[in-house]
């Protein structure tokens, strides 16, 4: 199927409308990060540190939510699903718009989380409706990069909207953001899952996609390398405010930093999009976790040496740049690797890498967030144990693959 052939919708139009879906996760989260000191002295002065886990309880909805979101488009269509979660997000956002209570605040962004896991899961399974292999990579690739875009905008905006207001005020921005997707793919995007190719909503069936994934080899390694490179991600996005804050008193700047970071790592998809037909996939991913492995090491044995201050905060803005070019240069292969050989059940196999990934990469994040201690040890320990699992995962799937014309 082509999407330049539908009425009235360019490749360039779909590609920008399905990087906004995907961009609603990263606004989610990145536009609160300034908010976080305000929202720990507001709702739990006792426990500063537990404002983190307004960051990590959207994540928890959004990873339960994704294994419902596929199996539900295949059987309904992708613009329904679509559409319902973002009202779903809506009426949470209002709802934390107003909590009163912590534990008010933290369920209300787990709900959050429940309804953006249809623009993020569906929106994979339109791209894979519509197309395959390096080209379906290339398009993720271009669409992923408003995933690293969206922060160099998101806590700046946040930081902005606390200056005018309050960070309560965030919620209604995130309450028009997801009515101008729905308003605009209800307009331009046509529905890509004729109703003669859709399957009923059975959980046998999703039980079987499950077991169907998690024994082909190579799909079960994308979705462990994909949990630990979002565990990765997470974790420096749990504690990097307080890094900035606490570490290098930088906490006011903290949102331009952020930006700038943002915007360097940005190139990472772009890169990414130039070379992965010629280069590979599997190749990428590997050569970027690596590289990753000597940031990281390297970031670690630094931290326990008596520095300078302002020489430990470049190399840590150099170190978080690190990571963030890591996401764009790993997230969209290894979605893309885990989807290829299952475009049979493209719907079910975006909930189960998503749903698997993202909650477990939550249960990785969370509690190493929660340790940080006023040093970068905690961080740089867990990264650098994080690279070295997904590293060695991703030459026992070059081993695998290697192996497989033989048998």
């Amino acid at each position: 199927m082509n999407i330049s052939a539908k009425p009235g919708v360019s490749k360039a139009e779909f590609i920008a409308l399905i990087a906004m879906m995907f961009a609603t996760i990263a606004f989610s989260i990145d536009a609160m990060l300034p908010a976080l000191p305000e929202i720990g002295q507001a709702l739990s002065p006792e426990d500063i540190n537990r404002a983190q886990l307004v960051l990590t309880a959207f994540v928890l909805g959004m990873g339960m939510g994704t294994f419902f979101t596929g199996p539900l488009s295949d059987a309904f269509g992708r613009k329904r699903v679509i559409a319902g979660g973002a009202i779903l997000y809506i009426a949470a956002a209002l709802v934390a718009w107003r909590a009163q209570s912590l534990e008010l605040l933290l369920a209300s962004r787990v709900v959050m989380g429940l309804g953006a896991a249809g623009p993020r899961v569906v929106g994979l399974a339109i791209v894979r409706d519509l197309f395959s292999g390096r080209e379906m990579a290339r398009i993720m690739s271009i669409a992923m990069m408003i995933f690293t875009l969206v922060p160099a905008i998101a806590p700046m905006l946040g930081a902005g909207i606390i200056a005018v207001s309050s960070w309560r005020a965030i919620f209604l921005a995130f309450t028009l953001f997801a009515l101008v997707i729905i308003a605009w793919m209800g307009l331009r995007l046509p529905e890509t899952l004729p109703r003669q190719n859709r399957r009923p909503f059975r959980m046998p069936l999703l039980m079987g996609a499950v077991r169907e994934m998690f024994a082909h080899p190579s799909v079960r390694l994308s979705i462990m390398v994909q949990t630990l490179c979002l565990g990765m991600l997470f974790t420096m996005l749990t504690m990097v405010q307080q890094v900035y804050d606490v570490i290098f008193d930088r906490g006011a700047s903290f949102p331009f930093w952020f930006g700038f970071v943002a915007l360097m790592s940005g190139s990472a998809s772009l890169l990414n999009a130039a070379i992965v037909v010629r280069v590979g996939m599997r190749r990428i991913v590997t050569w970027s976790l690596g590289a990753q492995i000597l940031f990281s090491a390297t970031m670690l044995l630094l931290s326990t040496q008596a520095l300078p201050q302002t020489l430990m905060f470049g190399l840590f803005v150099a170190w978080q740049t690190s990571v963030f070019f890591l996401a764009g240069t790993t997230l969209g292969n290894l979605n893309a690797m885990a989807m290829e050989p299952m475009g049979h059940i493209a719907g079910m196999a975006a909930s189960v890498t998503g749903a698997v990934s993202t909650v477990l990469a939550v249960a990785i994040a969370a509690p190493v967030g929660l340790l940080f201690d006023g040093t970068l040890l905690p961080l740089g320990t867990g990264l650098l144990t994080m690279t070295c699992l997904a590293f060695t995962l991703m030459l026992r799937m070059a081993h695998i693959e290697a192996r497989l014309p033989a048998e």
